[in-house]
């Protein structure tokens, strides 16, 4: 298992860049991302094995940042999901070319794990994927196949991302297959006042480590929103909020020795709807431009 250190999801899509129209950061844009990054962190997550962390992980071992990747795949759904609100329906055709594909994409996951072994910190082997909501559902049966998959592939550890009530609520079989457990939270989301945030996301590790008592136990997903169309408490999405959760948030994780990565380093245009309060696009503790947040700017240097 690795140590703990400072981490962060990295994602360094610009305007008018898209993983969907595959117009990806160019090597300049990244190396200047990386550096800025550096100063701070340790630890980077990114989530799919493809153009931009292949550019990312060329980066950092041409210029020797000192920086370590979590790479993870976005596996695609295995089951129809009537629940998802965006579309989560998949044919009996789409499903088995799906299986298909996801052993692909774990296949060339772990061939960058194996080119870049000593950058590559850790491996997922899916994110969010047994939430009820997913249009890439899941059965845990299955993520903890490919975890076992991946695994006899990689020398790495090998991990599941998943929001801690999933984790607590279905995660058992997962969680003997995988190495580590990686949890999400995310209290904004669930229109918790700030005053309440930070002792749930706290609740949320102390039970995951209660469920599963020997297994570390990391986050590879926490942040606040700057801004929002809802669902959030919108007076509370802002940057100010932002500052505030996470000042109070980080000293907890270092006193307790707890890797978090939080999401995200920079702010998406492309992601959600095209609404320019849509929150997906407003996590990052820099805004697009990559000028800093209130965060950013008070407790980086």
């Amino acid at each position: 298992m690795f140590k703990t250190a400072p981490a962060i999801c990295y994602s360094g899509y610009r305007e008018n860049q898209s993983p969907r129209e595959h117009n990806f950061p160019s090597e300049a844009e990244v190396l200047e991302d990386l550096m800025l990054l550096s100063k701070n962190f340790k630890y980077i997550r990114m989530y799919d094995p493809y153009d931009h962390a292949k550019t990312v992980l060329h980066v950092i071992k041409t210029h020797q940042i000192d920086l370590k990747v979590m790479l993870g795949v976005e596996p695609r759904g295995e089951i129809s999901n009537p629940n998802c609100p965006w579309g989560g329906l998949h044919s009996d055709e789409e499903i088995l070319y799906n299986k298909t594909f996801n052993f692909k994409q774990l296949d060339e996951l772990a061939q960058l794990c194996n080119t870049y072994g000593d950058i590559v910190l850790a491996a997922s082997v899916g994110n969010e994927n047994t939430s009820s909501w997913h249009h890439n559902l899941m059965k845990p049966e299955t993520i903890a196949s490919y975890a076992t998959y991946l695994k006899g592939k990689i020398e790495q550890p090998v991990t599941f991302c998943e929001g801690a009530y999933n984790w607590i609520s279905h995660g058992h079989v997962i969680a003997e297959a995988v190495d580590f457990i990686s949890i999400h939270s995310y209290p904004v989301w669930l229109k918790t006042p700030l005053k309440d945030a930070v002792s749930m996301t706290i609740k949320d590790y102390e039970d995951t480590v209660k469920t599963f008592p020997g297994k570390p136990v990391v986050f590879t997903e926490f942040g606040w929103a700057t801004m929002s169309n809802g669902p959030m408490l919108k007076e509370e999405t802002n940057e100010a909020y932002q500052k505030m959760y996470l000042d109070q948030i980080m000293p907890w994780a270092k006193k307790n020795n707890v890797t978090m990565f939080i999401f995200e380093a920079f702010d998406e245009p492309w992601k959600g709807s095209d609404q320019l309060d849509e929150p997906e696009k407003h996590w990052g503790i820099y805004d697009v431009n990559r000028n800093p947040k209130a965060y950013a700017k008070d407790a980086l240097k």
